[in-house]
Parts: structure tokens; C-alpha cells; sequence
């Protein structure tokens, strides 16, 4: 299958498994999948990730994080920079999330990272999804 939008791809994979209480999800592996999958293992949304080799370009397995109560950790999971409409943000332009209580994720010259990260090493970037 020839995907156009791996990051689509991996944030809609997220939504679905979420959405019917899934533990794993696998995503096909990439670099940029990679590094939004290690943003949010740092901000608490999901509990891991590891690389698994299936002798093509491997996959991702993401491990969901769930309350206590079963409730989600992920409540709302957007992509904002398309292909067709890449979206850039200069580090003073940066969405605050649900007021800081949620992240934007956002690919630098200094790899990907959150909001967060980013007003702290003074780089914008491609604002690639948010997350709350």
C-alpha cells in the first residue's frame, strides 16, 4: 500500500484504537513517526514504543496509556500541517493547547518536539498535529 501522509496515517491508527479502548496499535515505521511517538512517550500520552522488524520496513508498536478508571489519556488527537497546506509556526506563533495542558507537536531544524521544548530552545517549525 502506497501511503501519501504517514503522519495521517499514524495519528488516525492512534484515534481508532483509542477510540474502541485498544491496548497496541502498529504503525508502519518512519523517522517522523518515530519522533512523535518518542514526544509523546515524554508528555505522558502513551506508556511506550518499540521498532519491530517484519522484514519489510518494519513497524511501530505503540503502547496506549489509560487512567486508573479506564478512562483515555488521549482525548483529542488533530492534524494540522497537510501536504497540501503545510502549516509553519515561528516559535512566538506557537499554539497554547488547552493552556498548556495539552501539546502541539512540532517538526525543527533540531528534530521533532513538543511546544514545549521548542519556546525553550527558540525554534519554530512545521506544526505537525495537537494533542490533548
Amino acid at each position: 500500500m502506497n501511503n501519501q501522509d504517514p503522519i495521517a496515517d499514524m495519528l488516525t491508527r492512534i484515534r481508532n484504537a483509542n477510540r474502541v479502548g485498544r491496548r497496541l496499535v502498529l504503525i508502519p515505521l518512519s523517522k517522523i513517526c518515530s519522533g512523535i511517538a518518542q514526544v509523546l512517550k515524554d508528555e505522558g500520552y502513551i506508556e511506550e514504543f518499540d521498532k519491530v522488524e517484519d522484514g519489510k520496513q518494519g513497524q511501530l508498536r505503540i503502547r496506549l496509556k489509560y487512567a486508573m478508571n479506564g478512562g483515555k489519556v488521549i482525548h483529542v488527537i488533530d492534524r494540522q500541517s497537510k501536504p497540501g497546506r503545510r502549516v509553519y509556526r515561528k516559535v512566538e506563533d506557537l499554539p497554547n493547547v488547552l493552556n498548556g495542558m495539552g501539546i502541539a507537536v512540532v517538526s525543527t531544524s533540531k528534530g521533532v518536539m513538543s511546544d514545549r521544548i521548542a519556546r525553550e530552545q527558540n525554534v519554530g517549525g512545521e506544526l505537525l498535529c495537537t494533542v490533548s
